[in-house]
Order: structure tokens, then C-alpha cells, then sequence
């Protein structure tokens, strides 16, 4: 299979339809719950875990049978009907009227292909054998969820919000990429209280890193061959200026 080009996509919102009523469409849709999506199920019947969700407002559920009319305004579409004459009509359907489309029991048919996931709040890791062996992608995942645990969700927070302040607090862009490098090495993740106490201990944070970029020869954009990376390892010596 392939080859295929990685992307990240914002479906926020976007009407994403999953035609298919079983364990396997629940999953495709549990999917697109995290990512926000407007999800419409249909399906003449749905397991007990899409009626639930659908009890809950969170997917619409159509008991019906797939019509071609149903893919009009799709930002992606999954055949995931169990039946492989309809999931065949779905993909030739979804190619006609470009919109993407994900068939779950013939890849190839389809115009992309679902990675493993593991998410931990912004942090998104994504494994892909492109076909090639989905036990091995799951091998490596397992690995993943055991390394990356649920404080890294908080770690990558804390991380945009350090980078937005940069951002407004360095003009410099060389000095800028150097500071947030060393921030992202760096193991210093506070307990954030409220907005304001944060602001005002990333400040603090930039300034310091800021200082000892300076102090191992860092220069108005230049920087010494002895100081390179230098920055990032001193970067622990900032770890306990939020007290």
C-alpha cells in the first residue's frame, strides 16, 4: 500500500459520516470524538455503544440504509458497514465526489488509512506500518502508552503557553528558538494555580534561560562554537525559580 502523505487534520466541526452500525464503526467514531468532529452515523442498526452516544447528543444516529446522497458535504466518510458490496459502492461514491474516504475492510479501496494513536492532551504520537503489519504498529503503540504517560498532556501545556509568551517577549528569533529548546529539554513542569501566577512564572522562566543563553556567549543573534547547545543542558538550573 502507498506510499501516503502524513497530515494532521482539523475536522473540528467539520460533518464526518461513518456508515456502519457495529464495534467497528464505534471505533472509527471514538476517534472522531476526540478530535471534535460533527459525527453522523448511519445504519439500519447500531450497537448499544453508538446508542449511547447518541442518547448523550454526541453522534446523530440515521437507522436507514446508506444512500449515495448521504457523502454531499462530508469532510470524510469511513465504510465500515461489515458488507463489502456497500463498502465498495461508499468508496466509488466518496472518489466521485472527492471527498476522503476510509474503507475498513479493503484499505486500498479507500483514499487513506487510520494510524495507531496514543493522546495525551495536545501531545498526539501516531504509528503506521501503511498496512504493512497493523500488529507490529500495535506493538509499538503498547511501547508508546508505557513511555508517554498522561503528565506529558500536562508538560505540552505548559509548553505552548511558554511558547505564546516567548513569542510577545523575544524579538529576537535565533535567541527565541534557542530559549524554547531549552524549555522543551528541560524537566520543569509546574502545578499552575491561575492564569496571572502563570504569566508571571513563565516570565520569570524566559528571563532566566535568557540570561544564560547570554552568559554562555550568546550575542545579538551570534553565538560562540564552545556555547552551542549549551543553553539546553544549564536549562535544569531553572527548575526551582517558581517558588
Amino acid at each position: 500500500m502507498g506510499p501516503f502523505y502524513p497530515v494532521m487534520l482539523n475536522i473540528t466541526g467539520r460533518r464526518c459520516v461513518v456508515i456502519g452500525g457495529g464495534p467497528v464503526a464505534l471505533r472509527k467514531v471514538q476517534g472522531l470524538l476526540e478530535a471534535h468532529a460533527q459525527i453522523e452515523v448511519i445504519s439500519p442498526t447500531v450497537v448499544n455503544g453508538l446508542r449511547k452516544l447518541a442518547d448523550e447528543g454526541k453522534v446523530i444516529v440515521q437507522l436507514r440504509e446508506y444512500h449515495a446522497h448521504d457523502l454531499h458535504g462530508a469532510a470524510l466518510a469511513f465504510a465500515a458497514t461489515g458488507n463489502r458490496r456497500t463498502n465498495a459502492e461508499i468508496a466509488r461514491n466518496a472518489d466521485q465526489l472527492g471527498v476522503p474516504v476510509n474503507v475498513a475492510d479493503v484499505a486500498e479501496e479507500g483514499s487513506f488509512i487510520l494510524p495507531s494513536v496514543v493522546r495525551r492532551g495536545d501531545l498526539l504520537l501516531t504509528v503506521s506500518t501503511c498496512g504493512a503489519s497493523p500488529a507490529y504498529a500495535a506493538l509499538i503503540k503498547a511501547e508508546l502508552l508505557e513511555r508517554y504517560g498522561e503528565e506529558q498532556g500536562a508538560r505540552v501545556r505548559w509548553l505552548g503557553r511558554l511558547r505564546a509568551v516567548a513569542a510577545r517577549r523575544i524579538t529576537d528569533s535565533r535567541l527565541r528558538h534557542e530559549v524554547l529548546r531549552a524549555a522543551a529539554r528541560s524537566q520543569a513542569v509546574p502545578e499552575m494555580k491561575d492564569e496571572n501566577w502563570e504569566e508571571q512564572y513563565i516570565i520569570r522562566y524566559i528571563d532566566r534561560l535568557i540570561q544564560i543563553a547570554h552568559e554562555r556567549g550568546y550575542n545579538d543573534g551570534q553565538q560562540n562554537d564552545n556555547s552551542r547547545y549549551t543553553t539546553e543542558r544549564a536549562c535544569a538550573d531553572t527548575d526551582g525559580t517558581g517558588d
